[in-house]
């Protein structure tokens, strides 16, 4: 026996693709007709929802202030559907929607799972709130408006990041973000010939793996300025290049953890700027003088590269103090993500293994003679 939920409403006429209806429902028949999917991730890596966690402090906040007589929610709630919702147009902007619950919600709630959720329990109260209802052709365009949406509300951004891969016909804006956080999320899951010597895998910090030591936003500037121009932008061209883009930065900080163990293993980036979102993207730098200069293209020739930067006084992750320049010393916590310490961080380490790539060069032509 199907079950049909109706709602007298009103529609708004937006998009051909689209259609848009809002009408009033109280919080029980809204969780009847749409559900809250969180984000996360399978055994395999694969992002399945898209909700952020509960804030508990907040919707304690929304409840606390809903229980009086007073109170008000004058903000939509948003939800979206594929299918299982029905629009009877009536004429002059009026319509009726019917949503069949049989099997379930068949909707998703875009925006509002605070309020929502914290108006849940209060059943003795007949409040209401406004529902705005869209009407999507498929799970694609429905995950892209959800991103549009929430992209100007304080959502976090690992969250936006993490679904930008799944969406097509975004802004440029988040196209080139979507490849990043793309690789980004293969690089978190990639375990390599030998998972045990692996230095990113599980161990950068997404929504759906909050437990990461490494700023996922930092990684995805390292990708981002690669593809702009670096490796990334060579490899990307070649058959199977995504995979070869993936391996070749697992490889480069891979290397960066063999040549400092101390440095990475166990550490996080208050104790240790080699796992700080300075050192990382100033890293980014580094693989793409490897890359280019000395033409590294595995984890053993980065590490070859890289030994020049065990040099005493050169880098102090952990302890110590950089001497960037006679002008410029500095304890080793003092560098800071800013754009100015990275700059300076970057065209210290740069400057080290590219002339450190110069007297190799040199060694290798006077032993020709």
């Amino acid at each position: 026996m199907n079950s049909i939920l109706k709602f007298n409403a009103v529609i708004a006429r937006q998009s051909d693709t689209h259609k848009v209806v809002s009408f009033p429902a109280d919080a029980l028949d809204v969780f009847k007709i749409a559900r809250i999917d969180r984000a996360g991730r399978d055994e395999q890596g694969d992002l399945f929802g898209f909700q952020r966690p509960q804030v508990s402090q907040h919707i304690l906040e929304i409840r606390d202030y809903l229980k009086g007589p007073g109170a008000v929610l004058p903000n939509s709630v948003v939800l979206a559907f594929i299918d299982k919702m029905k629009i009877k147009e009536l004429g002059d902007g009026f319509c009726e929607v019917s949503i069949d619950i049989t099997n379930g919600a068949p909707g998703l709630i875009v925006d509002g799972q605070q309020r929502l959720t914290a108006l849940a329990p209060l059943k003795d109260r007949d409040f209401q709130v406004f529902v705005s209802a869209i009407l999507c052709s498929d799970d694609d365009e429905l995950r892209k408006q959800f991103i549009l949406i929430n992209n100007t509300r304080p959502l976090p951004k690992e969250l936006i990041y993490e679904l930008l891969p799944t969406v097509d016909g975004l802004p440029h804006r988040l196209s080139s973000r979507a490849f990043a956080a793309h690789l980004t999320t293969k690089l978190n899951y990639f375990k390599g010939s030998d998972p045990e010597r692996s230095a990113l895998l599980g161990n950068i910090r997404q929504h759906t793996n909050p437990t990461g030591t490494i700023s996922s936003t930092a990684v995805q500037k390292v990708i981002m300025n690669s593809r702009s121009n670096g490796a990334i932008r060579e490899l990307i061209k070649l058959e199977e290049g995504e995979q070869k883009s993936v391996e070749l930065i697992a490889d480069f900080y891979g290397a960066m953890m063999d040549t400092f163990p101390e440095a990475w293993i166990g550490q996080a980036p208050r104790s240790s700027r080699l796992k700080h979102s300075c050192g990382i993207v100033a890293l980014g730098f580094v693989m793409e003088v490897a890359y280019t200069m000395h033409g590294a293209r595995n984890r053993d020739e980065f590490r070859e590269i890289l030994a020049c930067l065990k040099q005493e006084k050169v880098c102090a992750w952990t302890s110590g103090t950089w001497y960037f320049s006679s002008t410029d010393i500095r304890e080793w916590d003092k560098i800071q993500n800013t754009s100015p310490d990275m700059r300076v961080l970057t065209d210290h380490l740069v400057r080290i293994v590219r002339d450190q790539s110069n007297r190799r060069v040199l060694f290798i032509l006077d032993s020709l003679k």
